[in-house]
């Protein structure tokens, strides 16, 4: 069966997991992949000569906050160049690959590719959560506009796909037909990780200001902090900087007593996976990370704040034993429920 898969280039989550589908995809199937930004760059050193790139949307951020309007505008400034590519790669992909199967990772080219030429089309990913079940947290005022957007962003982007395997960390409700739950989507690297419990703090940060962490973490100066996402390697007291590396970060991830971070899905559920506690402080505006902090709170896996605070920190390392006795109770079996649920689907598809 030849298979198109579509990844979007908006954070790393999306690439490294569309890596392990991928892989697996690959041990029975012909693959092509498209994809954008720097999950274009991943993919393609991953998969040499069957990644083809395309020109997706991005997130404009403002003080650490998602700005609608500076997300407009950035997509809006290089729309017409960008369809003009991604039109020629649907004339080239068309042309000499003829996908029989569609799979989407909440990206949209590969959506329309499969709507146009009405070709079954399977929808991997951890939004739909919002649209197709029933989420069973508390909702706050200030939190209802992002909710509703997001709900409808969802909605709007993949509907009437033939099947729907959402990754959760979290159990919920299941509202829609043609939906399963399954549990997220592990690396290999952290599958087979050796699991140890060291001295530091694991913090894998993007959207905060790096004065801003400095300052917080400089005031307990009796925790270690490995700090990855500013791109450098510098030791700062209880603060060692470092660049990515694979390994690198698998290693001290598997070694933490604990992370910190925003509410990103990939990185909380490769933590939930190694039974590290979490805190969480999601990017505003951003209800997906408001979500994944609140579930972390509800199931006692960590605490969900609305910033980093030294006074928060300390909270919240008091009562590492408690987030890992609760952590101790989840289980699951590298990715075998989602192969398992996607090579029924893929033999469904096949026969009709």
């Amino acid at each position: 069966m030849n298979i198109l898969y579509g990844v979007p280039g908006e954070g790393m989550g999306h690439a490294t997991r569309s890596k392990v589908v991928i892989d697996f995809l690959l041990k029975e199937h012909n693959v092509m992949v498209v994809s954008s930004s720097k999950a274009y760059l991943f993919l393609d050193k991953a998969f040499p000569k069957m990644v083809h790139e395309i020109k997706g949307l991005h997130f404009a951020f403002k003080n650490s906050e998602v700005s609608k309007r500076k997300t407009f505008l950035l997509n809006l400034k290089g729309a017409p160049k960008n369809l003009l590519h991604n039109f020629s790669q649907y004339l080239m992909i068309h042309k000499s690959f003829k996908p029989d199967l569609i799979i989407s990772d909440f990206e949209s080219f590969t959506y329309l590719f499969a709507k146009h030429l009405k070709i079954p089309i399977i929808s991997i990913d951890n939004m739909q959560v919002m649209n197709r079940c029933k989420l069973n947290i508390e909702i706050p005022k200030a939190e209802k506009n992002n909710y509703n957007l997001a709900k409808a962003i969802v909605k709007a982007k993949l509907p009437k796909c033939d099947h729907y395997l959402i990754s959760s960390f979290f159990d919920a409700e299941i509202k829609k037909k043609d939906t399963v739950i399954v549990p997220p989507i592990v690396r290999d690297a952290v599958i087979n990780a050796k699991v140890t419990k060291g001295d530091h703090i694991l913090m894998y940060q993007t959207s905060s200001s790096l004065p801003g962490v400095r300052k917080v973490l400089h005031q307990l100066p009796d925790v270690n902090f490995y700090v990855y996402g500013f791109g450098i390697d510098e030791q700062d007291k209880n603060i060692t900087f470092k660049s990515f590396s694979e390994d690198g970060f698998v290693n001290d991830l598997a070694g933490a007593r604990a992370v910190i971070a925003n509410g990103g899905y990939s990185f909380i559920s490769e933590a939930i996976y190694l039974k590290k506690p979490i805190y969480s402080f999601p990017i505003k505006n951003q209800f997906e990370q408001y979500m994944n902090a609140a579930y972390i709170d509800k199931l006692g896996y960590g605490r969900h704040f609305e910033e980093l605070h030294p006074d928060y920190l300390k909270a919240f390392l008091y009562e590492l034993n408690i987030y890992t006795k609760n952590l101790a109770k989840y289980k699951q079996d590298g990715n075998k429920v989602l192969f398992d649920v996607l090579k029924k689907k893929l033999i469904s598809i096949k026969r009709s």
